[in-house]
């Protein structure tokens, strides 16, 4: 059954409620409180600019647990070589811009509509949502943003604008931070090939029932700082 959500509520529905796709709800907007709902729930915005905002919830969860990352040989060497130089939350701006220009294989268009990036911005400004940055010779070669539910750190996308760059902002975000988990949402070969792996929502569910929002938490969680 696919709900739709009331103007003046930011409820949701039981997520378990979603269609056999993950489709849960329709309609709402994207305010700041009704996004924190969202993702406490293990629910997430994912529409188009054809289509009113749509509401996710799948019955399988794609994620990756940070100890588990597999790192290559050969990008080992890529890391060891300092190719790269990376920060997190110092351009996030940066970050969801090119994440919603790059063109990506068998995809038209974007579903990071320009709704949605302010959006996650006002997140950011909040202190909510974080992004990763990698850099080369001083220029934005690559990075990655999500929101950060306690421990949880539920990814939205990433870009490469030169080979490996998001692998190395992946890695980082692993190796950097005292997290639980990553929520990559659905399945990718791409995040496959680095560990992330299916389990029951509901394994997801009882782990995101256990979080407390931190604002300013990616720093908090720093384990080098």
């Amino acid at each position: 059954m696919i709900f739709r959500l009331e103007e003046d509520s930011i409820l949701f529905p039981d997520p378990r409620l979603a269609e056999e796709d993950g489709l849960l709800a329709v309609g709402g907007d994207l305010r700041i409180e009704r996004l924190l709902q969202a993702y406490a729930l293990g629910i997430f915005p994912w529409y188009s600019e054809e289509t009113p905002i749509l509401w996710y919830a799948p019955h399988e969860r794609f994620v990756l647990h940070p100890q588990e990352v597999k790192v290559s040989k050969s990008m080992c060497k890529i890391l060891e070589q300092n190719l790269f130089d990376i920060s997190y939350n110092k351009a996030f701006e940066q970050v969801i811009r090119h994440c919603a220009s790059i063109e990506r294989k068998d995809q038209e268009g974007t579903w990071i509509v320009d709704e949605m990036q302010e959006a996650y911005i006002e997140l950011h400004r909040e202190g909510y949502a974080h992004s990763v940055e990698v850099w080369q010779q001083g220029e934005l070669v690559g990075g990655l943003y999500g929101v950060l539910v306690g421990k949880v750190f539920c990814g939205e996308s990433m870009f490469s604008r030169v080979s490996n760059a998001s692998k190395a902002a992946l890695i980082y975000l692993c190796r950097s931070f005292d997290l639980e988990l990553i929520d990559c949402q659905i399945y990718s070969a791409h995040l496959a090939s680095m560990g992330a792996k299916l389990i029951y929502s509901t394994v997801f569910y009882n782990l995101l029932s256990k979080q407390e929002y931190i604002p300013n938490g990616l720093q908090k969680l720093f384990r080098y700082s």
